[in-house]
């Protein structure tokens, strides 16, 4: 298996580990743990651009973080479930998918010389 296969796979479960976490704090200590929150995915998906130097590196805790979201936020039969859609679940949902975008469409810098 290619090491790089290895990390995106490592990346995406992240993703989903984020996002499980930032479901939780988000709406706990607002607006805190909101800051907290989009503050992990925003350093998740900038260091996985950095940690590959490939937009894959973004796009791969993404899909994870998205995923997660998603199952978090449809519930059980019971009515449990942890966003209940209020102000601040959508600014949760809403900036974790503007940082993935604005972490994707970042320039590559120069690496500097040996």
């Amino acid at each position: 298996m290619n090491v790089r296969v290895v990390w995106y796979v490592l990346l995406f479960v992240l993703g989903a580990v984020v996002a499980a976490a930032g479901a939780l704090v988000q709406n706990a200590w607002f607006p805190g743990g909101l800051f907290a929150g989009l503050l992990g995915v925003a350093g998740l998906f900038y260091g996985g651009l950095r940690a590959t130097d490939r937009q894959l590196g973004v796009v791969a805790p993404a899909a994870g973080w998205l995923a997660a979201v998603v199952l978090l936020s449809l519930g059980r039969p019971e009515g449990d479930g942890l966003f209940a859609g209020g102000f601040a679940e959508m600014l949760y949902l809403l900036g974790g998918m503007a940082i993935a975008v604005m972490c994707a469409t970042v320039g590559r810098l120069p690496r500097p010389a040996p």
